[in-house]
């Protein structure tokens, strides 16, 4: 079995932890992690690839066992989560890579990816949404929020609880596979949700999620031009990023290579072995 390093560099400052697995010599994926988990949730995946490829799964500031600098300390953006991303790659010395984007590492991923279309390699996205068609009513209270925080903080902060945090893990899960999913990730997403502070991080991300979408039209140019081998993965149940999300990347990328699996926002935690090898295959074909 793949042995997984752990490990912390100074980005700008801040602490940012990663975990790796396998040799540098191989070719490298970035794994990309959401909200309100972190590197961990790729932990599995680490192992199934290690023997063919080198993966990189960096925790966001905010998230894990990275910084978790105050509001007042750091700016809270996805702007500048992309741009701590891409220096921690700069300093690894990794120049050319997959993408492996979920949820909240999609916007950072693909910021990355747009304007460095020569260093990406391929991206595999799971629940990572790049359209409009992906939302699903789960973000009516988020949109709310970011034009009127104030009056719609209090059902936000409902999103950040215990209950809500499981939730993302087991909803659109069939009663089959419910099994499969630890409760030690909900259980640890909760504890780093409960810091001190940290919920007023993920407020703030909530508000800034809207300008993401400001990047949509210049994410979908650079599929367009650019043609990228891509991968979706995703769960055809997951209630947050609905599954037409998933079915418009076809829009621009009509080669791209879609599955819709059996499951929710989290399909590694009940899908792992089955993402894993549809991974090995995808980039074994298009790497060489």
């Amino acid at each position: 079995m793949t042995d997984v390093r752990h490990h912390t560099v100074q980005i700008q400052g801040q602490s940012v932890f990663y975990r790796e697995a396998g040799d540098p010599a191989n070719p490298t994926l970035v794994l990309l992690h959401g909200f309100p988990t972190s590197s961990a949730m790729f932990r599995n995946l680490l192992r199934d690839l290690g023997d063919r490829y080198h993966l990189i799964a960096p925790d966001h500031i905010g998230f894990g066992q990275s910084a978790m600098p105050s509001l007042t300390e750091f700016e809270y953006s996805f702007d500048k989560l992309t741009e701590i991303t891409q220096e921690l790659l700069d300093t690894l010395g990794i120049e050319r890579f997959a993408l492996y984007i979920q949820d909240y590492g999609a916007p950072i991923g693909l910021r990355i990816a747009s304007r460095n279309p020569e260093r990406v390699t391929a991206i595999i996205t799971q629940s990572g949404n790049a359209y409009m068609e992906g939302f699903t009513p789960f973000w009516e209270l988020l949109f709310a929020h970011a034009k009127d925080r104030a009056a719609n903080e209090a059902k936000a902060r409902e999103l950040l609880t215990a209950d809500a945090t499981k939730w993302q893990y087991l909803h659109g899960v069939p009663a089959d596979r419910q099994a499969l999913v630890s409760p030690d990730t909900w259980t640890l997403d909760q504890a780093y949700l409960d810091r001190p502070g940290n919920k007023e991080i993920q407020l703030q991300l909530f508000s800034d999620y809207q300008y993401n979408l400001d990047h949509y039209p210049a994410f979908q140019k650079y599929f367009a031009e650019h043609r990228p081998p891509v991968l979706i993965a995703w769960g055809e149940h997951d209630e947050i990023f609905g599954a037409d999300g998933a079915r418009a990347y076809l829009r621009d990328l009509p080669d791209a290579e879609l599955h819709l699996l059996d499951a929710g926002h989290f399909a590694l935690e009940s899908h792992g072995a089955e993402i894993a090898a549809l991974i090995r295959e995808f980039l074994g074909r298009v790497l060489g």
